[in-house]
């Protein structure tokens, strides 16, 4: 029996509860980072999850009669974080056409979601310089929000407190 997606995100919501009271516990995460990141990216993004383990990519989705493979990266960034955070390893000779990180808070939600393409990932990760970089293929947080584009806003996403929707619309109408 295949769960729907409702049950898949209530066990969600239950391990991100579980994973707060861990790290609080014992100050070490949890490691539901990459689960968490390939269900809400999926939803927010109308995408089709791969079956587990498909090797290179989490992730398709249809452009026209085109089938874009997926990877999903996550990372949680609380505040006061080091900056200089590593998404993981990225590997180039998988099958994948595009990676989505998505951005999370220290609670498990989702902040924002960029897409880079295979082409500029390719040419950060094998760009002189960074060793990490460049033989792990592991790219940096900000460098990878520099060769991507921001494909999610935190504004739309339905689990971020609607005080905190409400003060980020007011923010941007203040703006025009």
């Amino acid at each position: 029996m295949t769960p729907s997606p409702k049950e898949v995100e209530r066990l969600l919501k239950q391990a991100k509860n579980l994973a707060k009271e861990y790290r609080a516990l014992t100050g070490k995460p949890l490691g539901i980072t990459g689960e968490v990141a390939e269900f809400y990216a999926a939803k927010l993004l109308s995408l089709q999850l791969a079956p587990a383990r498909a090797p290179g990519y989490d992730a398709i989705m249809k452009e026209g009669k085109k089938t874009i493979r997926i990877q999903i990266k996550g990372r949680c960034l609380a505040n006061g974080s080091k900056p200089g955070q590593r998404i993981g390893r990225i590997k180039l000779e998988n099958n994948w056409d595009r990676v989505l990180l998505v951005l999370m808070d220290e609670y498990f939600e989702v902040t924002t979601i960029f897409q880079a393409e295979r082409s500029a990932i390719v040419k950060a990760l094998q760009s002189p310089g960074s060793k990490v970089r460049n033989e792990r293929g592991a790219l940096g947080v900000n460098k990878f929000k520099s060769i991507g584009k921001l494909v999610w806003p935190v504004e739309q996403h339905p689990t971020v407190p609607s005080s905190r929707r409400a003060k980020t619309a007011a923010r941007g109408l203040r703006r025009r």
